[in-house]
């Protein structure tokens, strides 16, 4: 057993107190008897794109050596969402998600595969293949009693992925996310319960909250469910986690109820039509 909070907050282009936020945030979750505590995407910084570039780190960069200190002051488990990681590639980042356990030392990286370009009448204009580089290796690691798959954000809409985590023996979905307010209000929570259902899994969704500037705004509503897909625990507006203790043996008891991965059957695929 496992008690998990998921951040909920609104990240700027100030990262001095994108900084404080966060912290202050992980530090009530820990008050509140979290050993496991998650952030959102892109916590450290949301602005203008040439200044994500620029301001691209390392591992061993600011951002992550805070959280690398704050996990080993409070004793926590620490999924610190993702941060804009350099690339090696010129005018672009990598969307980088690392894992901190209980001493502070980093024992995963994802980087994010599937990369959100959206350019939508009425909606945002987001293209993020203009200044990220995708990721191309799925992650499970053990932490904290579970098996974490690791995703972010628009992962979310590619349930292949999902299935490949569950396959290598993931329990628990990590979906850090800054889910833009006009898709989220839509498909956010379907979209997280559908991939708690499918895989049997939990999913633990710390999303960004509120108008970061003119141009953009994210949905919230930061969640917990289960692996039946009931949500056990939401975010309310505005600043904020989702705290709620998961179970493996919760897992375990909901596939062998309804143990449809051993139901799966080959089939053939018709030609594709352009």
């Amino acid at each position: 057993m496992t008690t998990v909070a998921a951040i909920q907050l609104c990240a700027g282009d100030d990262r001095a107190a994108n900084l404080d936020q966060a912290t202050s945030l992980v530090r009530e979750a820990a008050a509140r008897g979290a050993d496991t505590v998650c952030l959102p995407e892109m916590w450290p910084f949301v602005g203008p794109d040439a200044d994500k570039v620029a301001g691209a780190e390392t591992l061993e960069g600011p951002s992550t050596s805070a959280m690398r200190e704050l996990a080993r002051a409070l004793g926590i488990w620490l999924f610190p969402g993702s941060f804009a990681e350099q690339s090696g590639v010129s005018d672009r980042v990598f969307n980088c998600s690392p894992v901190i356990d209980p001493e502070g030392s980093i024992i995963a990286v994802y980087r994010k595969i599937h990369l959100f370009d959206i350019d939508m009448d009425g909606g945002p204009r987001l293209l993020e293949t203009d200044t990220v580089v995708p990721g191309d290796q799925a992650v499970v690691v053990d932490a904290a009693g579970l098996t974490w798959g690791l995703t972010v954000c628009y992962d979310l809409r590619f349930p292949s992925l999902y299935r490949a985590l569950r396959d290598a023996g993931a329990n628990a979905l990590l979906v850090p996310a800054a889910f833009t307010a006009h898709t989220g209000k839509a498909h956010w929570e379907v979209l997280l319960r559908a991939r708690a259902i499918e895989q049997q899994c939990y999913v633990v969704a710390p999303d960004q909250w509120g108008r970061h500037n003119p141009k953009r705004e994210s949905h919230g509503h930061s969640m917990i469910v289960d692996p039946w897909g009931s949500v056990i625990a939401r975010a309310s507006d505005g600043p904020g986690l989702a705290l709620a203790a998961l179970d493996s043996d919760q897992v375990a008891r909901v596939r062998d109820t309804l143990p449809c991965r051993s139901h799966r059957r080959p089939f053939e695929v018709p030609e594709a039509v352009d």
